[in-house]
């Protein structure tokens, strides 16, 4: 049976998910303030990203997201793993986006391909709430994805 305290850990993690699902998906890169702890380091190579600490994935994310005309960031089916203060996590997302594969928006022309990924994520409680130490991509899929996206073989 689970503890009270685990329920809460559970429940709060789940929403710290949601919160980034959230803040990616409404442009929000401020919004990952509340996510993320300030040394954290995120990985989104193995899916054609970038690799850094979390100030330098912020600003490059903001950069990044301008070519896309929408996505949605949709988390599922948590295997997780706490150990007190700390905690593993592996989170399945699922992520449509749109794009004009030419870079120049013209009605019709838009480009919906899917992304399938599992997040793997090292998480910590802190003062503020559980966050997130470290966040990797780790690539099950892209379908119907544009050739100036395919991630490295």
């Amino acid at each position: 049976m689970l503890s009270l305290q685990e329920i809460s850990d559970r429940l709060e993690i789940q929403d710290l998910f949601a919160r980034y699902s959230f803040a990616i998906d409404d442009r929000n890169w401020a919004g990952l303030d509340d996510v993320f702890t300030e040394d954290a380091i995120i990985d989104y190579t193995e899916v054609g990203g970038s690799r850094g600490p979390f100030r330098e994935i912020q600003a490059w994310l903001g950069e990044a997201m301008k070519k896309f005309k929408g996505f949605q960031h949709m988390v599922a089916t948590t295997e997780l793993k706490l150990d007190g203060d700390k905690a593993t996590a592996r989170t399945i997302l699922f992520n449509p986006m749109i794009m004009f594969p030419d870079g120049t928006e013209v009605p019709g022309n838009d480009k919906v391909f899917f992304v399938g990924l599992w997040y793997c994520d090292k998480l910590v409680r802190t003062e503020k709430g559980w966050r997130i130490a470290e966040r990797r991509e780790q690539k099950s899929y892209f379908h119907n994805a544009p050739a100036e996206l395919a991630p490295p073989a």
